[in-house]
């Protein structure tokens, strides 16, 4: 096959070549991997069955769950079938296209899950902080601008990036060392400056990762503070339980997020693989872990799915 059907070096393909340096191991990594997505697949799938058929959770909190859940399937489905394909049968080829589709899925989804997040933290401070107004302000209307404000915050912001990369002539290489069309791994293989997506990029990272948690931070110190003025320690402790799955979920989706950006952009001495893995871990395991935090720490979903199965 040609290396490029256009006058400007646009490749038909790329060839991903999963982790370099741990070929050997392929088979052995497919085990944990090909677990996690069936436990991702069965796990936000019972989620989204709980919540759609228990009337009692048809209520903003659990809304924010399934959006969360809807997107964790996504992110995963885009990226580990052929992920599965490289490590079982070396089956790296991707079209050039496809290629940007997955690149488009795997970084604005990413966003949509941290803006779920930011909106999660505002759910918990007004059930907290002015209870009696919970549902007057949290409306159905409310909701689905939320939604639509998730969505297009994410395109918004990956569009570009698409846009940008899609524009750069490739004359390099067409093998790709990642697992999947991660957006600095492909653009390093153009052979013009890529000074623009460099900037673009790490411009989102900062904003997306820097304003979201700020927000978050912000919402959680004025629970904590309002938790803290209740006279009961039971009180205190029934707020404080409320917001224990959205805690443990945002350390488990910002901290390898924080490791993979920082690592990518100033870990010039960190071997490949590690990157990869990283990068792999930050997609993958929030995806697996966000139900089973949820089904545990809340109460109202754990019941129902015991009831469902027992």
């Amino acid at each position: 096959m040609s290396a490029s059907n256009g006058s400007h070096g646009t490749p038909s393909s790329f060839v991903l070549l999963g982790i370099p340096g741990l070929e050997a191991l392929y088979h052995w990594l497919s085990i944990p991997l090909s677990s996690m997505y069936v436990v991702t697949l069965l796990g936000n799938c019972t989620i989204l069955y709980t919540v759609k058929t228990e009337p009692s959770l048809h209520r903003p909190m659990y809304a924010f769950l399934c959006m969360l859940a809807l997107i964790d399937l996504v992110l995963s489905t885009s990226t580990l079938p052929k992920m599965l394909c490289i490590l079982w049968s070396r089956a790296g080829e991707i079209g050039f296209s496809s290629c940007l589709v997955q690149m488009f899925f795997i970084h604005s989804f990413s966003i949509m899950e941290s803006t779920v997040l930011v909106a999660m933290a505002f759910d918990r401070y007004v059930a907290i902080c002015n209870p009696l107004r919970y549902d007057s302000i949290l409306t159905n209307p409310l909701l689905a601008k939320i939604g639509a404000v998730v969505v297009v915050r994410g395109s918004a912001f990956i569009t570009p990036i698409i846009i940008l990369a899609s524009r750069l002539p490739y004359c390099k290489t067409r093998l790709i060392g990642h697992t999947y069309c991660e957006h600095m791994a492909v653009v390093k293989l153009a052979c013009s400056s890529i000074l623009a997506n460099v900037v673009y990029g790490l411009v989102v990272a900062l904003l997306v990762v820097g304003v979201d948690l700020l927000f978050i931070t912000m919402s959680y110190c004025m629970i904590a503070r309002a938790v803290l003025a209740l006279p009961s320690k039971d009180a205190r402790h029934k707020a404080f339980s409320t917001c224990a799955a959205h805690v443990v979920v945002i350390l488990v989706s910002y901290t390898p997020a924080l490791f993979t950006i920082l690592t990518h952009r100033f870990g010039h001495h960190v071997m490949p693989h590690v990157h990869i893995l990283l990068a792999n871990f930050y997609l993958l395991f929030p995806p697996m872990l966000n139900p089973i935090v949820y089904g545990v720490k809340t109460k109202e979903i754990r019941d129902r799915v015991i009831q469902m199965n027992f």
